[in-house]
């Protein structure tokens, strides 16, 4: 059996979600709490490996080569018995053979929450970016329409390796107010290391006046990273939802102020 985990998490006790040594990781309480409750051995892969500190209600882990007879709904609640109150399996479902989280996502979706206004609000705190300065969203949104496309996004984060490509489809950046709150929604079909939150850098640049709209397109094309703006902090980041074939929609998305209509 295939299996497709739908999982939120808090992104602050974790350093990402990738495993690593010697650090605490949501892969690794996850793979340790499946291990605990299957009681085999499992690998599990992943639609986007998120950096420390950044926070996802719709990341999407397949488990391959497990037994045919686990019943997801025991199992999901087995594991979020073990995981709370940071990591939350909302939904398991099996999948087909050749599904897997990374190469079969179509594109991932990033929100960015920005809080503005004269006073912080202590329950959005771990969520978003106070920003006390008022933004210019219109100016934003004119900058964030000169990066939309298929780019080499060098000035806007790191690849993985020496030598790999930067070229991504970023099929949409825009930002909306609600209130005092600004969301900045990212979807490409990839991303580059800390990508999201460089564009967001960007942007809150031009929010403030600091770089010109009119400035972006040659940020872009000269493809240096010192040229754009700096990078976010990742708690107002979070990973919102992972798209696939018309097949492998999610049974329900969470809410929260990353998502139109959270609090």
């Amino acid at each position: 059996m295939n299996l497709r985990l739908d999982v939120a998490y808090d992104g602050r006790p974790f350093h990402g979600f990738a495993r690593q040594r010697d650090v605490r990781t949501v892969q690794g309480d996850l793979e340790a709490s499946l291990v605990r409750v299957l009681r085999t051995d499992i690998a599990t892969a992943v639609a986007g490996r998120t950096d420390a500190g950044v926070h996802a209600i719709g990341q999407v882990v397949s488990v391959p080569d497990l037994p045919d007879d686990i019943d997801p709904v025991a199992l999901r609640n087995a594991l979020n018995a073990n995981l709370a109150p940071y990591i939350s399996v909302w939904a398991i479902s099996p999948a087909t053979d050749d599904f897997h989280a990374r190469f079969s996502a179509r594109s991932r979706t990033y929100v960015y929450a920005i809080l503005t206004g004269d006073v912080p609000d202590p329950f959005l705190a771990q969520t978003s970016l106070y920003h006390p300065k008022e933004l210019d969203v219109a100016a934003m949104n004119e900058a964030a329409g000169h990066l939309a496309g298929h780019h080499d996004f060098s000035s806007f984060g790191r690849v993985p390796e020496p030598g790999a490509s930067a070229e991504r489809v970023l099929f949409e950046l825009r930002c909306t107010r609600d209130g005092r709150l600004i969301r900045v929604r990212a979807r490409a079909n990839a991303f580059i290391q800390q990508m999201v939150r460089a564009l967001v850098g960007t942007l809150l640049h031009v929010g403030v006046g600091k770089i010109d709209p009119g400035e972006v397109p040659s940020i872009l094309e000269r493809r240096d990273r010192s040229l754009a703006g700096p990078v976010a902090p990742p708690h107002g980041l979070c990973l919102v939802s992972v798209e696939y074939d018309e097949g492998w929609k999610a049974p329900f998305r969470p809410r929260g102020p990353h998502v139109s209509g959270g609090g």
